[in-house]
């Protein structure tokens, strides 16, 4: 039989030269990002067209491979990094993010169990403790009491275990013996985020079990509705068991109340958890820290860093106050994983504490944003986002032709053409065809609504300047070719 031959790897050596070359179109991609137009300009399926039917036989050449970067996949990114992004919500990169992602990459860590990389583990903790101080959390969040932090990959995965926690709780841990969570009711506001609605699909809950609580004129859920609703779920014989509270919904960045909400969850024993996946970032600054008035009624919390904290995805900080419940939940011990540490009791294993076993060294990324950044620096960031979102405001406020639909606390502007819904979606349509920048929409009150979310590191002033110029223009374009007889469908201003 043959001898098998030796596969041929990347060296060090020509690894530090391609690894020079992709930093070196990284930055450039950087420094040239406005360039291209924000959204990419690709027809569905082009990017594929582009691509060879079969994998190649023999290895290529890496100059061959970044030159395909340059043809083929630029051209189908939308850039996320632009200052000209002010689309969704922000998914922040920056420069120590990126290298504490890559040298998590060159580690090659599974952080599954403490003993198969304790400084995996044990940075994880510490840096989650390091935003418990950051963010003024409330100190039963610590590793050092009977909570603790953990990081997800999004508020998604936070919101499905908080649920499975909760469920556990409720039903003494029946249902992860027995199956199905029938009975048990869940609530959130109409204005909570979708992941809400699937989570109860997957924790066996079932969609239709969750309850969508309405909400003010601000959009922030009613806790008279809600304790309403649970007094309603307890006369039919139900068993209502969670509750999500939201800290910068995504449609408007409304802030729930948090302290009367934990106040009913209080009355009836529900687990409260709160997601504040985009706004939470806001309370390193000690001005914006209102937003987690109450938060110490609460059973579980998270908060995305990399929406908005420079931290490039993925990134959610997901905390509970009784860790017991959490791990109880999810934890199983085969043969194959016990080791003695575990069997300790002394470490903490982070494979219970989310839903897939194998989880990357994340912490790393976190942990160079916060050295590099400081606590100053993290609230410039934060602060300078709110103040352009802030100066995009005023010109609404001040234009004859635009209204706000919603206030804005942070750094998401909501506004709409008084000229009715039609108006208004030509006019983001018109702005975004442009290229030159990207808007999202929402619907507020059956109104369609334009948001402009600020959240870019390279986002400056001349921005700000150059979007509303776009918007007036395009306004402007619209109204001329709809013509004096058509108004669109009037103005419903919300008041």
């Amino acid at each position: 039989m043959a001898r098998p031959t030796h596969p041929k790897h990347m060296s060090p050596a020509e690894f530090r030269e391609a690894g020079a070359a992709v930093l070196d179109w990284i930055c450039r991609y950087w420094e040239s990002i406005e360039s291209y137009p924000v959204v990419s300009q690709v027809e569905p399926g082009e990017i594929r067209d582009r691509l060879p039917p079969r994998p190649p036989e023999k290895g290529e050449s890496f100059p061959d491979i970044m030159r395909d970067v340059e043809r083929i996949i630029l051209p189908g990114i939308t850039h996320w990094q632009s200052p000209n992004f002010f689309g969704y919500f922000p998914a922040n990169a920056s420069g120590p993010a990126v290298l504490g992602d890559l040298l998590s990459s060159g580690l090659g860590v599974q952080g599954m169990l403490w003993s198969t990389s304790p400084a995996c583990t044990e940075l994880e903790t510490h840096v989650l403790d390091w935003l418990v101080d950051l963010l003024h959390l409330p100190d039963k969040f610590r590793s050092s009491g009977a909570g603790g932090g953990v990081i997800q990959d999004t508020a998604s995965s936070a919101t499905l275990c908080a649920m499975l926690a909760a469920r556990e709780r409720t039903t003494g841990f029946a249902t992860n013996r027995q199956g199905t969570g029938r009975g048990l009711t869940a609530y959130a506001s109409s204005q909570a985020h979708s992941s809400v609605e699937k989570a109860a699909g997957i924790a066996g809950i079932g969609r239709e079990n969750l309850r969508l609580v309405a909400v003010d004129d601000n959009y922030a859920m009613l806790p008279d509705a809600l304790e309403r609703a649970v007094a309603e779920d307890l006369r039919r014989g139900r068993t209502p068991f969670f509750v999500v509270a939201t800290v910068g919904t995504t449609s408007s960045t409304a802030v729930d109340p948090l302290r009367r909400i934990g106040e009913v969850c209080l009355r009836y024993g529900l687990w409260l958890h709160v997601d504040a996946a985009h706004a939470g970032s806001a309370a390193v600054c000690p001005e914006f820290r209102w937003i987690h008035d109450g938060l110490e009624l609460a059973d579980s919390y998270c908060v995305n860093p990399h929406k908005w904290l420079l931290t490039n995805f993925d990134c959610d900080c997901f905390y509970v106050a009784d860790r017991e419940t959490l791990v109880r939940t999810l934890s199983v011990l085969p043969e194959y994983l016990r080791n003695p540490a575990t069997d300790s009791g002394r470490v903490i294993d982070y494979r219970d504490w989310q839903i897939p076993l194998g989880r990357r060294f994340r912490a790393l990324k976190l942990w160079f944003v916060i050295r590099y950044y400081g606590a100053e620096g993290l609230r410039e960031h934060i602060r300078h986002c709110v103040a352009l979102a802030q100066d995009f405001a005023r010109r609404i406020e001040k234009d004859g032709d635009f209204a706000l639909a919603a206030p804005v606390p942070l750094n998401l502007v909501c506004f709409y053409h008084r000229a009715g819904n039609d108006i208004t979606r030509l006019i983001l349509e018109r702005v975004n065809s442009t290229g030159k920048a990207f808007l999202t929409h929402t619907t507020l009150h059956d109104k369609f609504v334009i948001r402009l979310a600020v959240g870019s590191p390279w986002t400056r002033a001349e921005h700000i300047e150059r979007v509303w110029h776009l918007t007036k223009e395009a306004a402007g374009d619209v109204r001329s070719a709809a013509g004096p007889d058509r108004g669109g469908d009037g103005d419903t201003s919300i008041s």
